[in-house]
């Protein structure tokens, strides 16, 4: 009776170690094992089983990429400015191996080196020169971080220059500045306008000018044909009746009648002499001779 309740003891201590020997790594993760005390290998994710004794998971890692936001840290530029800056690095784990027998604390290790490269770059730059170039500081900590961080098994994908934050009095005449250069543009943007406006005004003053001229010199010519047709037709009609009198060969009374009634008219004017001629048969032998011209 006791052998068989030594015999359920010692299966029960089996399975439970058999239990506990199974080991599932999830998704996306990495289990460091050693064996007596060294290195034996890195399980993937799935099912493995592990040595009861003499096997030990030293790390378990996870192989997703990973944020760590570090506190601001003071900095001095080339110019004598202290500031704050404020840094973000994503990196993600590519070795576990290396992570775990390469560097002890990995974030804290990163952060000080982050401090340390930002305030290496941001000490050979003026105060404008690093606002105006975080890209610039972005690319140059990534690439010495990279550098340090490929021994311990990580890489770093991305650094991010968050907040760069100057002293309050340098703020306060950075706002002066920029709202000194919105009051200039607004004065250039105003003054353009005010040109373009006039010059606008001008050139219609100028094609109204031009098309009043236009008009009254088109008026003058109209006007002088119209008078040039008038005296034409008038000549015309003159001629035409110049031409039917002679046709209707007048008699000697005609003219004189006529002559006569010519004399009526002048003294219808103001005229206080009237030259007539003492012989009207004179006009008559005037017309004959203008006849004969003809």
């Amino acid at each position: 009776m006791k052998f068989v309740f030594f015999l359920l003891i010692l299966l029960l201590i089996i399975i439970a170690i058999g239990f506990t020997s199974l080991c599932i790594v999830p998704q996306g993760n990495a289990w460091v094992i050693e064996r007596l005390g060294k290195y034996a290998t890195t399980w993937q994710a799935g099912l493995h089983i592990k040595t009861p004794v003499l096997e030990r998971v030293v790390r378990k890692i996870s192989l997703k990429e990973q944020v760590a936001d570090f506190e601001p840290q003071s900095v001095i530029t080339k110019d004598n400015v202290t500031m704050n800056v404020d840094s973000v690095v994503y990196f993600q784990v590519i070795d576990p191996k290396a992570l775990t027998y390469g560097v002890e604390r990995p974030i804290a290790a990163i952060e000080n080196l982050c401090a340390t490269t930002l305030r290496n770059i941001i000490g050979s730059m003026t105060l404008d020169e690093t606002l105006t170039s975080r890209e610039k500081i972005n690319n140059e900590t990534i690439k010495v971080l990279d550098e340090a961080t490929n021994k311990w098994g990580i890489d770093i994908t991305r650094v991010e220059v968050q907040n760069i934050t100057p002293p309050k009095s340098i703020q306060e005449a950075m706002e002066k500045q920029m709202k000194a250069e919105r009051e200039k543009r607004a004065v250039i943007l105003t003054a353009e306008g005010e040109k373009q406006s006039a010059i606008t005004r001008a050139e219609g003053e100028k094609e109204s000018a031009i098309l009043k001229a236009d008009a009254i010199r088109e008026e003058r010519i109209r006007t002088a044909q119209g008078e040039a047709e008038a005296i034409l037709a008038v000549a015309k009609a003159q001629a035409q009746a110049i031409e039917m009198v002679n046709q209707a060969a007048p008699s000697k009374e005609y003219l004189s009648i006529r002559s006569m009634e010519a004399a009526e008219k002048m003294a219808d004017g103001q005229a206080t002499k009237i030259i007539v001629p003492s012989d009207l048969q004179a006009v008559a032998s005037l017309a004959k001779i203008f006849k004969e011209s003809e």
